[in-house]
């Protein structure tokens, strides 16, 4: 429906009166395609439903990760590379996991940390995103070494490369992060309420826009999809080929990691690339096809963030090792208890069950 209207123009006011009638009566029509969609009022449900997410997010994650960091600290002696990587990988999710009360606050009223807290946070949140994915790269990558290559470097090689490794993560993951500090707390356009969101230069914001979602699209997502799918389609084939219980049973765990990277992220970037779309012309923009997107946003970023709560249950608790290696912590922590004045026989039970024989993952 086009909505037309009438623009007088009177040329006295340029020209002059010289007698003559310059009135012009000019139909103007409206493309409804080039309207913004009618802000809509914020449900309270939704905005209920936004806030128990990311709390439920929060008290899962940070438990669970707190848990399996304590569990690997406490067996420094036997680590290999995996559980190193475990470790920072329950570091990434855990800080990602402290960033979320805060936006859970901002969803049921406006953004009140401040500008700087509104760019710290979103840096925070920006960086765990790329280092979470990249450990869980890095752990499949040594998965496929030891099993397929047998890789046996020496304790002091595997060391230092398992470090160096980790460096690289953490600095390559905050370099990614540095677009964050795009991130403002403003007032949209008709809005009263501070947000915490991007904010670019008008002239810039497509190309900046376009810019970081492919760079997230690529490096936090596709390569490292990629490297996962192949390192342990190659394990899982060279393990179909060998006979041990043992070496059937880490399947289970392989096949599960993989599929909770594709169920947890790819609805998230398939939504973010059709929101891409849609704001640069390329998908036919209409107010329904708006706010469906929204809805899918919404929706997929909540199931990838779900994702830093599933990575201990899939690393450590459904892993036979990590459940003894948990059990003999809780007993060397009760004994401790109890014991008050046993340190000696508290650090030879320690010994015996950190002697190297078998690590956490």
């Amino acid at each position: 429906m086009s909505i037309t209207f009438t623009i007088d123009y009177d040329y006295d006011l340029y020209y002059g009166s010289n007698g003559t009638d310059y009135s012009n009566h000019t139909p103007f029509i409206v493309d409804p395609r080039t309207l913004s969609c009618e802000a809509r009022a914020v449900d309270s449900v939704a905005t209920v439903a936004v806030f128990a997410v990311l709390v439920c997010i929060f008290l899962l994650a940070i438990p669970g990760n707190v848990i399996v960091a304590l569990v690997i600290g406490s067996n420094r002696q036997s680590l290999t590379p995996s559980d190193v990587y475990l470790f920072h990988l329950t570091v990434a999710d855990g800080l990602l996991a402290l960033t979320l009360p805060f936006w859970a606050t901002a969803s049921l009223q406006s953004w009140v940390f401040g500008d700087f807290l509104c760019k710290f946070l979103s840096i925070v949140m920006e960086a765990n995103f790329y280092t979470s994915i990249l450990f869980l790269v890095c752990i499949s990558i040594d998965r496929y070494l030891v099993i397929v290559h047998a890789a046996d470097f020496g304790k002091d090689r595997h060391w230092l490369c398992s470090r160096v490794a980790c460096a690289v993560v953490w600095v390559f993951g905050c370099t990614l992060a540095l677009p964050a500090l795009f991130n403002d707390a403003f007032k949209p356009d008709g809005s009263d309420k501070l947000i915490c969101a991007e904010h670019f230069d008008v002239s810039s914001a497509v190309s900046w826009r376009l810019g970081t979602r492919w760079l997230r699209h690529i490096l936090g997502f596709f390569i490292p999809l990629v490297v996962m799918v192949t390192c342990y389609g190659i394990t899982i084939a060279r393990l179909l080929h060998t006979r041990g219980f043992h070496k059937h049973r880490a399947m289970r765990v392989i096949v599960a990691v993989v599929i909770a990277f594709l169920f947890c992220w790819t609805p998230y970037h398939l939504t973010v690339i059709s929101d891409t779309l849609l704001r640069a012309g390329v998908v036919r923009f209409t107010c329904a096809t708006r706010n469906s997107v929204d809805v899918a946003l919404f929706v997929s970023h909540s199931l990838a963030l779900f994702h830093s709560c599933i990575n201990p249950v899939l690393y450590a608790f459904v892993g036979e090792k990590f459940r003894k290696k948990l059990k003999a912590f809780i007993q060397r922590t009760r004994r401790t208890e109890r014991l008050s004045g046993g340190s000696s026989r508290y650090s030879r039970s320690t010994s015996q069950t950190s002697d190297g024989k078998g690590a956490i993952f």
